[in-house]
C-alpha cells in the first residue's frame, strides 16, 4: 500500500538554502569526469607498468587510483547535495576528459612516471581552473577542491622523484 502513495505523488518541493547555478555544475561535471578517467588511467597504468622500480611505482599507482576513486564520489555527492545531476557514463568520459591518452600495452615505469604525473597535472590543472568561479558561488565546495589539490599535488610530487634530476630538472625547486 505505501509502495501505492509513493507512486501517486506528483510533486514534492524542497527549499535547500543553496542550489548550483549552470557554470557550477558544468564545473563539477568536469572535475568529476576527469577524476574518473584518472581512476581508469591510473589502474591502466598500473596493470601494464614495467620496469625498474615497478614494485614501488605499481603501489604508488594503487595511491593515485583511491584518491581519484574516493574524490570522484566526494565530487558527485556534492554535486546531488547542490541538486546537480553528475554523468560518470564511460561514453560522457571518454567524450569530456582533459587528460592525456594513456597508451596501450606495457609501459616502462620512467615513461609511466611522467605520464600519470601529466594525468594528475591535468586533473589538477582542471581544479585550479574552476577554483575561483566555485569559490565566489560556493566556498563549501571550493573546500573540496582545496583537499583534490593538496592531495594529488602531493601524489605528483612524490611520483616525479622518480625521474627527477638533482639539480637539473624542470620546474627547479627554490632554494631558501
Amino acid at each position: 500500500m505505501s509502495d501505492l502513495l509513493h507512486s501517486e505523488q506528483t510533486t514534492h518541493t524542497a527549499t535547500p538554502p543553496f542550489t548550483a547555478s549552470e557554470q557550477l555544475a558544468t564545473h563539477l561535471q568536469q572535475l568529476s569526469v576527469d577524476l574518473i578517467d584518472l581512476h581508469l588511467v591510473g589502474k591502466q597504468a598500473h596493470w601494464n607498468v614495467v620496469g625498474l622500480n615497478f614494485r614501488d611505482l605499481h603501489l604508488a599507482l594503487d595511491e593515485v587510483v583511491d584518491a581519484a576513486r574516493e574524490f570522484s564520489d566526494q565530487v558527485a555527492e556534492r554535486m546531488r547535495a547542490v541538486y546537480v545531476i553528475p554523468d560518470g557514463r564511460s561514453a560522457t568520459v571518454a567524450e569530456r576528459s582533459s587528460l592525456p591518452d594513456f597508451p596501450a600495452g606495457e609501459v616502462n615505469t620512467a615513461q609511466t612516471v611522467d605520464l600519470i604525473v601529466a594525468s594528475i597535472y591535468a586533473v589538477t590543472g582542471t581544479a585550479r581552473r574552476i577554483h575561483d568561479d566555485v569559490d565566489a558561488e560556493d566556498p563549501t565546495t571550493a573546500d573540496i577542491l582545496h583537499a583534490i589539490i593538496e592531495r594529488l599535488e602531493q601524489l605528483a610530487w612524490m611520483i616525479d622523484a622518480e625521474n627527477r634530476v638533482a639539480n637539473a630538472s624542470l620546474p627547479r625547486p627554490i632554494l631558501r
